[in-house]
């Protein structure tokens, strides 16, 4: 096998957006990870990572104890400033999963479905009217 031109290896290289970048969605394919890789380099609203943030944010506001959520509920979400609003996060998901191939939407959507059950669980007993 010849050997490679070391100014082809470089060209090669320099396209690959950088490694810290390429962020791993538990439960996407490999196809549909590079396919919301490249929706991101070819938006001009979302920068790489975005989409992986997202759903980090929504999972991890859903994940919160009740009585935080309603803190936010009476209060609004008071950080939102410095962590994301996590609404407008779960709206950025939404937009994704229209703009993705069927495939990858699927197994996107199956993702966020595990955190939007639990954003749904019914209240306690105790709560219920």
């Amino acid at each position: 096998m010849p050997r490679s031109r070391p100014h082809h290896i470089r060209t090669r290289v320099a396209h690959l957006p950088p490694r810290e970048t390429q962020r791993v969605i538990d439960g996407l394919s490999a196809s549909s990870l590079s396919e919301v890789n490249r929706l991101e380099l070819d938006r001009n609203y979302m920068q790489p990572g975005d989409i992986s943030a997202a759903l980090r944010l929504w999972q991890n506001y859903v994940r919160r104890p009740e009585r935080d959520l309603w803190y936010d509920y009476e209060w609004g979400h008071v950080h939102e400033d410095c962590c994301g609003d996590p609404f407008e996060a779960r709206a950025l998901l939404d937009t994704v999963v229209q703009a993705l191939s069927p495939h990858s939407a699927r197994q996107l959507r199956r993702v966020i479905s595990r955190s939007d059950a639990l954003w749904n669980r019914p209240s306690p007993p105790y709560l219920a009217d």
